[in-house]
This record gives C-alpha cells, sequence and structure tokens, in this order.
C-alpha cells in the first residue's frame, strides 16, 4: 500500500496533497461543469472506488503468490504503475520530474519497498482479514513516529488513539492466547514502514509535485525488484496475466480513489467508510479461500477504529470555526 492510503488521526496529516495534483495544465481547457450531487455522496462513490482497488490487490497478490516469488509481484505493481504514470504525464507535466531531494526519493522508496514486500508477504501467508487489520496500525505508528521527525505534540486524543491501537493489535495478535504466526510480526513492520513513508512524503510534498513522487517510486522501486526477481524467475501462467496487470493499476486508483475521497468529505465521514475494506476483505477471504470470520481480528481492529474516530473528532473540535 502507499502511504496515501493510510487512515490518518486527523489534524496535520493531509491526504490528498500526497497524491491529487495536476499533470499540466491545458490552455483553453473546457469549464468545468458543476456537479449537483452533494460531496458526501461523491465522496461515497470515490470510497466504492477505493476499496474494490484495494481488494483487488490484495487478492492479486494471493493469486501471483501461488505462481511467482513477491519480488516478481513488485516488479510488475512498478511496471504498471510507470507506464500509467509515464503515460498520464503531457509534455507539459514531464516539467514536474525535477529530481529535487532525489536523496529524499531513494530513501521513501527504499522504506515503501520494505513495507510492500512485508504487506504482500502477509498476503500470501495469513488471512486477508488479518493483514488489513495489523494494517490499521499505521496511524498509531505514524502518531508516535512524527513527534520525535517532524515535531509535532501528541495530543491526549492522539495518546487515546494510540492506546486504543496498542490494545486491539494485542486482541489480534492474542500473545499468550495462540502462536504469534511469524508472517503476522512481518505485517505489523510493513504498518511501521508504511508510518514512515507518509512522513517522508510529506516532507517531499512540500517540494515536489505528487506525481514526481509516484514516478520516482516506480523508477526506484522497478530495479530493486527485478533484480531478486531473476535469481528465480517464473513465468506466470496465462491466466494470472490479468493479475499481474490488476495489481499494478489497483496500487494508483486505490490511492487515488481515497484520496479523491478525502477531497470531498471530512474525515469523519471517509474514515469509517475505509475502515468497511476489513468486513469486505473478510466476506472476500471466505468465498475465494474459505477463510472463516476470526471475530477477535474484527474485534481488535473494531477497538483501532475507535481510538482513531476519536482523535479525529477531538481534533476537528479543536479547529477554528468560520
Amino acid at each position: 500500500m502507499d502511504c496515501a492510503a493510510e487512515p490518518r488521526l486527523a489534524g496535520d496529516f493531509d491526504y490528498h496533497s500526497d497524491i491529487v495534483g495536476t499533470v499540466g495544465t491545458r490552455p483553453h481547457a473546457r469549464p468545468i461543469v458543476t456537479n449537483t450531487r452533494h460531496p458526501v455522496i461523491n465522496a461515497a462513490l470515490w470510497m466504492v472506488g477505493a476499496l474494490l482497488s484495494f481488494s483487488a490487490l490484495a487478492i492479486g497478490g494471493r493469486e501471483l503468490s501461488a505462481q511467482v516469488s513477491i519480488f516478481e509481484i513488485l516488479v510488475f505493481r512498478s511496471a504498471v504503475g510507470l507506464l500509467i504514470i509515464s503515460a498520464l504525464l503531457s509534455p507539459r507535466g514531464w516539467s514536474q520530474i525535477s529530481g529535487r531531494r532525489f536523496g529524499w526519493h531513494i530513501t521513501r522508496s527504499f522504506v515503501h519497498y520494505a513495507g510492500q514486500y512485508g504487506w504482500f508477504y502477509g498476503i500470501a501467508l495469513i488471512p486477508l482479514a488479518e493483514v488489513f487489520a495489523l494494517e490499521f496500525t499505521t496511524p498509531v505508528w505514524i502518531a508516535i513516529l512524527a513527534a520525535p521527525l517532524l515535531r509535532e505534540r501528541i495530543t491526549r486524543s492522539r495518546w487515546l488513539a494510540v492506546g486504543l491501537g496498542l490494545v486491539g493489535m494485542l486482541i489480534i495478535l492474542r500473545p499468550g492466547l495462540a502462536v504469534i504466526r511469524p508472517a503476522a510480526l512481518v505485517v505489523l513492520a510493513a504498518a511501521v514502514c508504511f508510518a514512515l513513508t507518509f512522513i517522508l512524503t510529506r516532507k517531499l510534498a512540500l517540494v515536489e509535485s505528487p506525481f514526481a513522487i509516484l514516478f520516482y517510486m516506480n523508477v526506484i522501486q522497478l530495479p530493486l525488484a527485478l533484480a531478486p526477481a531473476m535469481a528465480h524467475w517464473v513465468t506466470p501462467s496465462p491466466a494470472l496475466w490479468s493479475w499481474a496487470l490488476a495489481i499494478g493499476i489497483a496500487g494508483l486508483t486505490s490511492n487515488y480513489c481515497l484520496a479523491r475521497a478525502m477531497a470531498l468529505a471530512d474525515a469523519t465521514v471517509v474514515g469509517p467508510m475505509d475502515f468497511l475494506r476489513l468486513p469486505l476483505i473478510a466476506v472476500a477471504g471466505l468465498v475465494f479461500y474459505g477463510e472463516e470470520f476470526d471475530w477477535l481480528v474484527l474485534g481488535g481492529a473494531a477497538v483501532m477504529f475507535c481510538g482513531i474516530l476519536a482523535s479525529i473528532l477531538a481534533e476537528r473540535a479543536r479547529m477554528p470555526r468560520d
């Protein structure tokens, strides 16, 4: 998952600035037609696209992992993503690819690459719902890491979110009551990587366009995945090529749809919708792979959700009103 896809605590964290951007303005563009639908309805429609994209990404990763390595999966995602971004950039849009702060791009891409590897590793080995539930700890790690790295103050509401997030994580992992699967710990480490990616994206977004960030991410990550993948390359069967294409497309559309939803509606609206990913992927796991519902996983995610929602509401109450 890209960092902009992660749930936020609220306040200083800004989703859509990380992804939504222009690819170059056109002279004599046609007037924009005003949409008469309520913004919340439009946000809900964008969230449907995001939820379907996240589910396609997970199912595609599970299907491909039956034949190819995770490195190959990352090759397909980066290659397709790079082709799409390059096609979207108009001739004038290429001026956004400036290469400023290239060292930051490399750092961000390495951290995100590690997170992606851990996420797909979990997708291949543990129930899909458990992967998504553990991924929802990302806002907790953002709040913890933002204090030393961004010098942001952790308010009482954020401490509440952190506390409930850690409680929810323990409910999911249930140490002492069940054997903790190593893959679950890998996914948890991936969530920390996504949090670091989010923070690095925020720094880069001050000087780089969203498309430049995504472009360099795919350019840097493609050879990182290709080198180890070539050592044990397995050409997917014809039936799996559609999934290889799907994960590349879904990796971009999931973040774009989520960012558009965040631009149209408040976090108190979009946040709960984003958590619908968990029951949706739980149903997909049951239907496609016979994975039974784990009520402790759903319960742990619900505890995390309550903490994040409480933080969002508290941050919103502190914002100055017009």
